[in-house]
């Protein structure tokens, strides 16, 4: 098992707080879930019927598990992208229906396949740009550019893309037992991600197993993962899809 990093936007221990009823978080417990799902009702009441119908699952829901998301380090323009010794779990991402956006021994940048070498203002096309910007230099106030990304960033490799390493997942397992983990889907093994090592406090609320690809898992990324780098140059062997991927 390689390093992994746990990514809490306003802290970890707000995991399961912050999650409205239509989308649970698998480390909230039962009676948790309840207590905030009737406090929600109580101000919506023209969902009632709905909400109530989302009372009736004892185990949490895994739907939209496999979905794409973009990790909020992509929108930092100093992020050079992952390292593929790494697993990252993001539990508070707005783009998956479970919170989680599983990053699973990947390398780079999901917005910036190619990667780039230390950006120069005459080669534009080879930039990396935030999500959700134009793929083209945007100046801010001060007449730099504001959506570039600075400094060298790690391109992808050709055989652990985007579709196999970052996407939508949800704890399936853990150690503690009042905790109700999500079912995985079909085409999903429940794997062991993130272990207790060195995490302390609230942070416990992410160790466990996470649903994975079939057919993805690894268990030495130094000695399983082929390393080959994406590269525009191979079209071939070495193509990654485009250099600005669509939706992104």
């Amino acid at each position: 098992m390689g390093v992994f990093t746990l990514t809490e936007t306003g802290g970890i221990d707000s995991v399961a707080r912050d999650v409205e009823p239509g989308f649970p978080a698998c480390a909230r417990t039962q009676g948790e879930a309840i207590v905030h799902l009737m406090s929600w009702i109580s101000k919506n009441s023209l969902l009632l019927l709905a909400a109530l119908g989302s009372v009736g699952s004892v185990a949490c829901q895994s739907g939209g598990i496999g979905d794409p998301c973009i990790p909020e380090d992509e929108y930092r323009t100093d992020f050079p992208g992952y390292t593929y010794t790494q697993v990252s779990v993001e539990s508070r991402s707005f783009q998956c229906k479970s919170r989680v956006c599983l990053v699973a021994y990947f390398n780079g940048r999901v917005s910036c396949p190619y990667g780039q070498d230390i950006p120069t203002a005459q080669d534009p096309n080879s930039k990396c740009y935030l999500p959700g910007t134009p793929a083209s230099t945007q100046p801010g106030a001060s007449g730099a550019c504001s959506n570039c990304v600075t400094g060298t960033v790690v391109s992808q490799f050709t055989h652990r893309q985007t579709e196999d390493a970052v996407y939508c997942s949800c704890r399936c397992d853990g150690p503690d037992s009042s905790v109700k983990y999500c079912d995985c889907p079909s085409g999903y093994s429940c794997e062991s991600l993130v272990s207790s090592f060195g995490i302390e406090g609230g942070g416990g609320q992410l160790v466990g197993s996470y649903c994975v690809k079939e057919g993805t898992q690894i268990g030495d990324p130094a000695s399983e993962i082929d390393q080959t780098p994406c590269s525009s140059q191979l079209p071939t062997s070495g193509a990654c899809g485009k250099q600005y991927p669509d939706n992104i």
